[in-house]
């Protein structure tokens, strides 16, 4: 019964060939199949399945909470603060049948892992990132029991996790921007689903609850549409009429739905560009992981190395603020340099993060990539940070900015960078 509600509840992609033959439409089916037959077969190297093995070794056990399930034991275990929750009521995931604007699906993030929950949901998501296949996926049961089992979902997931539209064709991450009707419907052909580092601000948070401030800037966040979907007509003439300043900086959920049942109060903006930030960044790791070997390495690999940088991020107009918390279980996670800088300090002015190199740098994901990929972005790291390389987009870098991540790097990820002798 559970195969048959993931396979209904994720959003079906149709793939449209034109001019093909049958014999090549099979070939390709053929070939994507065979493609996810090896990820299905293959062994995951992740947080989740080493938090398997500890449960399993009787290393950590995960208790079970009356009201939240295995959820506030979970976090815990992978080390994911509560602060960085983050609701999102719009009907995008398989749970969808008990996810509305009064009742959002609860998100929570950490460098390597995401987990979604919600109300008398019988199972939990979680999706964790693997440097040779991904994204990876599992469902924990909200039943009690002495040692709970995760287990692993590939094909059912694979079908919105996997494409190119929303990933870039592969395993991977999806933040949706999607404008709503009451019950949380997406309406058709309203948006471009999917956000990255360079959506603009205007663009983003499209069925999630948005919490914080953001002066005159606007965000398509706390918005729905107080008709149906089918009630509606000209989808186009209708947004047209919308006031997004009418939805924007929201400091209380309280009066929009009951906040209580849930483990925090707040859906977090600045939570909210971090995971914009990390669900486009890890899919442009796997994409080079995966390319590694082919024709496409070096195009892949420059592809994330821009990512790294924030080439190309949509600016801010105005401050932003948000959570204390969220900021300081953010900000305290990763290392700092001997002047007490970090790739984690946030900006939140003009752009995202103070230093824009991206902390992910540091992740298992990162470190577990091919050789290859890692010498790769460490030279061309090394280039565009010296000013060697200063063309094109990378003339965005100022020199301050430039200076400042080679320290930092120089300090808490010391022989990254192909530096000189007389440099190090």
């Amino acid at each position: 019964m559970r195969s048959s509600r993931l396979r209904l509840a994720c959003v079906g992609l149709a793939l449209v060939f034109v001019g093909v033959t049958v014999a090549r439409v099979v070939a390709f089916q053929s070939a994507a199949e065979r493609r996810i037959a090896r990820y299905a077969a293959a062994t995951p190297v992740d947080a989740v399945s080493r938090l398997q093995q500890r449960v399993d070794a009787g290393e950590v056990t995960l208790t079970f909470d009356k009201q939240f399930g295995y959820l506030p034991s979970l976090l815990s275990a992978l080390h994911v603060p509560v602060s960085s929750q983050l609701l999102v009521f719009s009907k995008t995931s398989f749970q969808l049948d008990r996810i509305a604007p009064w009742s959002p699906r609860a998100v929570y993030f950490g460098d390597e892992v995401y987990v979604g929950w919600v109300q008398r949901g019988t199972i939990i998501e979680i999706a964790s990132v693997d440097p040779s296949l991904g994204g990876v996926f599992y469902t924990l049961d909200q039943q009690a029991t002495a040692k709970p089992k995760f287990e692993r979902q590939t094909h059912n997931c694979l079908q919105c996790h996997d494409s190119s539209l929303n990933t870039g064709g592969v395993p991977g991450f999806v933040v949706q921007s999607v404008y709503t009707d009451r019950y949380g419907y997406p309406l058709p052909s309203s948006h471009n689903p999917v956000s990255s580092d360079r959506t603009r601000l205007r663009d983003r948070f499209g069925g999630w609850y948005v919490t914080g401030t953001h002066g005159d800037q606007v965000h398509m966040g706390n918005l729905m549409a107080p008709e149906a979907a089918r009630e509606i007509g000209n989808v186009s003439v209708y947004l047209d009429r919308l006031d997004l300043k009418a939805t924007g900086n929201v400091t209380d959920l309280s009066k929009r739905f009951n906040t209580k049942p849930y483990l925090s109060s707040g859906s977090d903006i600045a939570a909210l560009m971090l995971l914009i930030h990390q669900s486009s960044l890890h899919n442009a790791m796997t994409q080079a992981s995966l390319d590694a070997d082919g024709r496409d390495a070096a195009s892949s690999a420059e592809a994330l190395v821009r990512e790294l940088l924030f080439i190309g991020e949509a600016r801010l107009t105005a401050p932003v603020a948000g959570s204390p918390q969220f900021v300081a279980d953010f900000t305290k996670a990763g290392p700092r340099d001997h002047q007490g800088r970090s790739l984690r300090d946030l900006d939140l002015t003009r752009r995202l993060l103070k230093y824009p190199l991206s902390y992910l740098i540091y992740s298992d994901g990162f470190n577990g990539l091919p050789a290859s990929v890692k010498t790769f972005v460490a030279r061309r790291l090394t280039e565009i940070l010296t000013g060697k390389d200063a063309s094109g987009d990378f003339a965005s870098l100022t020199p301050a900015d430039r200076q400042a991540i080679v320290e930092i790097l120089q300090d808490t990820k010391p022989g990254f960078l192909m530096l000189p002798a007389t440099e190090r």
